[in-house]
């Protein structure tokens, strides 16, 4: 059935159970697995993708096994499933970086879970004004939100699919096992030289099959903008730097040279230019999003407007909404009052919260609607954030306390939650109004993913931690994960407070950013359907240039892929090639996200036995690991698989 005529796949006069007993069994079983894995694979890339598909397809093979189920249903566990795997994305963004600086020595699990659970409440109560602003009256695209309705109006075709997830899992696993447990070949290959002292050259690339599956997932364009990114900072900005200032002392091995350089100067660009593109989203927004913030207030204000509305329309009660934003302040003013021991300033935090939640909770729904939820400006927000809030908190309570990164980061913490939250939840709420879901229920389930993802994400972070380290490689951990908007939100609070943030390389990304903006207005006005998001390139700034890489060969394998369906279209009709389209959708999007799962859940397992020895390598079977040539082959084989199900699923479609 076609929504071009804006009717409901279901109608508002005919009532299906959405919230059932195994639906919320499932969605809280789903989004804690999710949360958990997306969790890992931001710390690892810093990227996170959206679980809403694979979560659909999963719930429909598992709901077909009983006899009584429908399409809501399934749309109610994705959607508790998806609001799991968008409050991991806030959580690692920021809580990691209270462990960095020394502020936290592990994660306090009541501490780690209240803010996060409070974030995560406060951006789904944040969207509930928003949802008919957004959704009904400004008729934004939404497009993963587009896309998971159309898988699960598809849902008899969906089920056949799952195979490639359980595949893809398998797989994901057994790498990481080889490499992280077992230790049978290195996980990245790095090449380097330096000539005369002042010529550098790098290359590098990441043995991980979760990166591929992100760029494959993202699709080239954003992959291509990653890899700009890093291309911008590891084979320009560097070998500049080099040219200009020399290498570090005490340092040979160019690999080390270029490490160090990046870690503690160049990735400040991508700073910059997160900022810089975060501001840019409010202000290229703000006569739109100052309309949807209007007619949001004007909701809370009329309380009872559900009263008489079609079950299509009808959202939480907005006196609950008040209710409960009150509630979730109570407790993130008492934690930050208990770890920053400052009533007026703890109060101040409160405050700023809640202002800067809203504000930007609003901005990543209404970005989310425009281009995505890939390209939503959650680092940029959270960096702009983290930044007022450290000038502010230095002003009021200056160097002396200590605590003022803290503070920042913790404040940036529950805004990165809900913003994060939002975005996202906005995708399922316009999911479910194509779909003909009731909000109110639907909103529902958005909270139990949270409460489930939340009560998680402790234990994830202490095992990932104990196991593999945070920030930069060591000897002690020599397989750290990089966790990089943890790291450069730590850099950014600590810069602030102690006069050392390097605003000469910040100013450089600013006017990077600037420049990627003007080329992407060009664009636009071009009519160009090949946009520059200032965030992606931003991401690939501040990652490792070998993660830039394998995630640029994850979105080659998405553009044969096209070319492949391109070549078919004109053997078929065209109802015809959107079935088969969507096919080949669902098996390589459920094979990549196989892969990441299954990394990411064997690399949680491989925490626990790491942690509790103290040892990396306690499960290594050699003394050395092989060749990370050998790793490269895996991949090859890898991204062959990956070509070959997404042709298939076109096939079968």
């Amino acid at each position: 059935m076609s929504n071009n005529d804006n009717r409901p796949y279901i109608p508002a006069s005919q009532t299906l159970p959405e919230i059932t007993l195994k639906g919320v069994i499932l969605g809280i079983f789903l989004s804690a697995i999710l949360a958990a894995a997306n969790a890992y694979l931001g710390l690892y890339a810093g990227l996170t993708v959206s679980a809403s598909i694979p979560a659909a397809v999963l719930s429909m093979g598992i709901l077909r096994l009983f006899r009584k189920h429908n399409i809501l249903e399934n749309n109610a566990v994705q959607t508790a499933a998806s609001a799991g795997e968008s409050l991991a994305a806030g959580v690692i963004f920021t809580f990691p970086a209270l462990v960095l600086m020394g502020y936290w020595e592990d994660f306090n699990y009541w501490q780690t879970t209240l803010i996060a659970l409070c974030g995560g409440i406060l951006g789904v109560f944040f969207t509930i004004p928003l949802r008919s602003a957004l959704i009904v009256k400004e008729k934004l695209t939404f497009p993963e939100g587009v896309a998971t309705a159309e898988v699960l109006k598809s849902g008899t075709e969906g089920g056949k699919f799952i195979k490639y997830l359980v595949i893809g899992g398998l797989i994901g696993a057994f790498v990481k096992l080889a490499v992280s447990g077992l230790k049978l070949w290195k996980g990245a290959l790095e090449q380097a030289s330096l000539m005369k002292g002042k010529f550098y050259a790098y290359f590098g690339m990441d043995a991980s099959p979760a990166l591929i599956a992100v760029g494959y997932i993202v699709g080239l364009r954003i992959a291509a903008l990653v890899f700009i990114g890093g291309a911008i900072s590891w084979w320009i900005a560097i070998p500049a730097y080099i040219a200009y200032y020399g290498t570090p002392e005490g340092l040979t091995d160019p690999v080390a040279i270029g490490g160090t350089i990046w870690n503690t100067k160049i990735r400040y660009l991508g700073a910059g230019a997160m900022l810089v593109g975060g501001l840019w989203a409010l202000l290229s927004i703000r006569n739109s999003l100052g309309v949807a913030v209007e007619q949001g207030l004007a909701a809370f204000r009329n309380r009872n407007a559900n009263q008489n509305l079609l079950r299509t329309e009808q959202d939480t009660p907005m006196n609950w909404v008040l209710i409960g934003i009150v509630l979730m302040i109570l407790p993130i003013f008492y934690i930050y009052f208990s770890e920053i021991e400052l009533f007026g300033i703890s109060l101040f935090m409160a405050v700023l919260m809640v202002i800067a939640g809203f504000l930007f909770s609003a901005v990543a729904g209404y970005m989310a609607g425009l281009v995505g939820s890939s390209n939503n400006p959650i680092s940029g927000v959270t960096i702009a954030t983290i930044l007022t809030a450290s000038l502010l908190l230095l002003v009021l309570i200056g160097t002396g306390s200590g605590k003022g990164p803290a503070a920042a980061i913790m404040i940036g913490a529950v805004v990165c939650c809900a913003a994060a939250i939002a975005g996202d939840n906005m995708q399922d709420l316009k999911a479910g109004n194509l779909l003909g879901a009731t909000p109110r229920k639907q909103q529902i389930m958005q909270v139990v993913g949270v409460v489930s993802a939340a009560l998680v994400m402790a234990p994830v972070l202490s095992s990932l931690n104990n196991a593999f380290g945070f920030g930069t490689k060591t000897a002690a951990h020599p397989d750290a994960l990089a966790a990089p908007q943890a790291t450069l939100m730590q850099s950014v609070a600590e810069g602030v407070f102690g006069g050392n943030l390097p605003w000469d390389m910040i100013i450089v990304g600013i006017v990077i950013g600037i420049l990627i903006i003007i080329a992407d207005v060009i664009q636009e006005r071009r009519g160009s359907d090949f946009r520059i998001p200032v965030l992606a390139v931003a991401v690939g700034l501040y990652l490792p240039f070998e993660l830039d890489s394998a995630i640029m060969l994850g979105g080659i394998i998405a553009w044969l892929v096209s070319r492949y369906h391109n070549a078919q279209k004109t053997n078929v009709s065209i109802d015809a090639h959107q079935k088969k389209l969507l096919g080949s959708e669902q098996a390589g999007l459920l094979f990549a996200s196989g892969l990441i799962t299954g990394e990411a859940l064997l690399g949680i397992g491989l925490a626990i036995p790491i942690g509790q020895s103290g040892n990396p390598n306690v499960w290594a079977m050699l003394n050395s690991p092989m060749t990370a040539w050998i790793g490269m082959a895996v991949i090859a084989v890898i991204c062959a698989l990956l070509y070959a199900f997404a042709k298939k699923g076109y096939d079968a479609g």
